[in-house]
């Protein structure tokens, strides 16, 4: 239990990458059946360990003292015991290994597709990851039949050994007895024999042990990769500044993610961010916008350059205490299998239920959750998947709402949702933006042309950078998407188009 929770805190303090170069079901998989089995190791096992060694050196030492020459006959086999359980040993550890690994692959198919159910239903690729989960179980009990192959061929041996020096006993005891030599007749042996097979079968149950600890040693390698790993961003220490300005600065930042470490996703981006203003992040998808704020949330740390705010290196400060004053509302929201309440109040450790319904009326959201029959006590199932866009999004700014923070990243909070729930998010967005440092990535005309600032990231760099009306007279990258936008349509269209196929357009001759 203590190794479960502590392997659970620390899977907790590593950085994003950690969980960017691991699939959730292999964790899964670490925190309970890795641990479960260190777990029985490290009880059940190592004192029955403890009981049967004791018994044999117990035994070893009654047997010496009835008969030293007899007993050094029986103990010629050690040295073969010894043999035959250190290559098992290691060869134990890679099966035992493997196996979990495997065991760890099946429960990320299983846990990938039952999260994606409603993409798996709407293909009609039930059966196809059916198949998949099934040859990824199957996997997994090829390598754990091999497992019990050699756990068996293991303890067969060691009882084989056991019995060996039975018989040994049996025909040089015989031979004692016979030549009346020393004063050894057919009761001494009869003790001996007793307690050789007592050490005999204490062997026995030894082997069966020691499998067991070897696949746990194998567990155990998998955990403390883990346990071992030091987290690359320490969320608890540094500063906590007083009287924050709020003048965000990037200074030749350049970043790629830990996965792709040869595929550079900003290159050299260099932006000032002054207090109360909103800065708009247009460009092509897989440009670097959201990779801006990633960064500016501190999840990952940039290759090269630094982020600072008011002077001071985002690395030298607190980094939960910075995302406290960084609120983050995403495109897609996560909310917890909880109720709506606990998710607008999760950022904060105590909050009154009136701040929630404030913060819940502020957001535009007070009116529909107050339309469940459960009101605020409502569960919004894994994900939020009872509650709609639109709905989700508004929990998601009363959340950030209510943490009350100094600054504002939102990542295409209204990209994915239809104009009606747009237009009423957008209405709760406004109001959280009010009096706050708000960075922005978005693709609609409207949210982008009334930024004080529109940054225009194009490959990794910045393309241009200025306000509406000043990038539209530059006849550049932004004219030419607003001038292909509105020729579209005269609605708010997407602004996610092909940026650099309208820098060709404009450049071509």
């Amino acid at each position: 239990c203590r190794l479960r929770q502590a392997l659970f805190a620390h899977m907790l303090e590593l950085d994003v990458a950690f969980f960017d170069e691991n699939q959730v079901g292999e964790l899964l998989n670490r925190l309970s059946s890795d641990t479960s089995v260190m777990q029985n190791a490290v009880t059940v096992n190592v004192s029955m360990a403890l009981r049967f060694t004791a018994q044999i050196i117990i035994s070893i030492a009654i047997v010496f003292y009835i008969q030293w020459s007899l007993t050094l006959v029986m103990l010629s086999v050690v040295p073969i015991v010894t043999i035959a359980a250190i290559i098992y040993a290691r060869f134990v550890r890679r099966i035992a290994k493997k196996y979990q690994d495997l065991l760890a692959e099946a429960s990320t198919v299983a846990q990938e597709c039952m999260g994606a159910v409603r993409t798996v239903r709407s293909f009609g690729m039930e059966t196809r990851e059916a198949k998949h989960y099934a040859d990824a179980v199957h996997a997994s009990y090829l390598q754990g039949r091999k497992r019990a192959m050699v756990y068996g061929g293991f303890g067969g041996a060691m009882m084989l050994f056991g019995q060996s020096a039975v018989v040994l006993v049996l025909f040089y005891g015989g031979s004692l007895v016979v030549d009346g030599k020393g004063g050894f007749d057919a009761g001494t042996l009869m003790s001996f024999l007793l307690y050789t097979i007592m050490i005999a079968t204490a062997l026995g149950a030894l082997s069966d042990i020691f499998g067991s600890l070897m696949n746990a040693v194998g567990s155990s390698a998998r955990i403390f990769a883990i346990l071992d790993r030091r987290p690359a961003i320490l969320n608890y220490t540094g500063d906590k500044p007083a009287g924050l300005r709020g003048v965000l600065e990037l200074h030749d930042v350049t970043f790629a993610y830990p996965t792709r470490p040869d595929v550079l996703v900003l290159d050299r981006v260099s932006l000032s961010i002054q207090p109360g203003t909103v800065t708009a992040l247009c460009g092509p998808s897989g440009s670097g916008k959201s990779s801006i704020i990633s960064l500016i949330e501190r999840f990952y740390d940039p290759l090269e350059g630094s982020i600072t705010i008011d002077g001071v290196g985002l690395t030298e400060l607190d980094a939960t205490w910075w995302r406290r004053q960084a609120a983050l509302v995403a495109q897609e929201p996560i909310l917890f299998a909880c109720s709506v309440r606990e998710n607008i109040a999760y950022g904060c450790c105590a909050v009154t239920d009136d701040a929630v319904i404030e913060a819940a009326r502020t957001a535009n959201a007070h009116d529909f959750v107050s339309s469940f029959p459960e009101g605020y006590t409502t569960k919004v199932g894994e994900r939020g998947v009872q509650l709609s866009g639109g709905q989700k999004q508004r929990i998601a700014i009363a959340r950030a709402l209510l943490v009350d923070p100094h600054m504002l990243l939102l990542d295409e909070a209204t990209s994915a949702l239809d104009a009606e729930s747009e237009h009423v998010v957008q209405e709760a967005i406004d109001r959280l933006m009010k009096n706050r440092t708000t960075v922005v990535v978005a693709h609609r005309l409207s949210t982008v042309r009334s930024a004080d600032m529109i940054v225009v990231v194009q490959r990794g760099r910045i393309a241009e950078r200025g306000s509406h009306d000043e990038l539209v007279t530059l006849d550049g990258v932004y004219h030419a998407l607003v001038r292909r936008q509105m020729a579209s349509s005269p609605s708010d269209m997407d602004m996610e188009g092909s940026i650099d196929d309208d820098r060709t357009a404009t450049t071509a001759p």
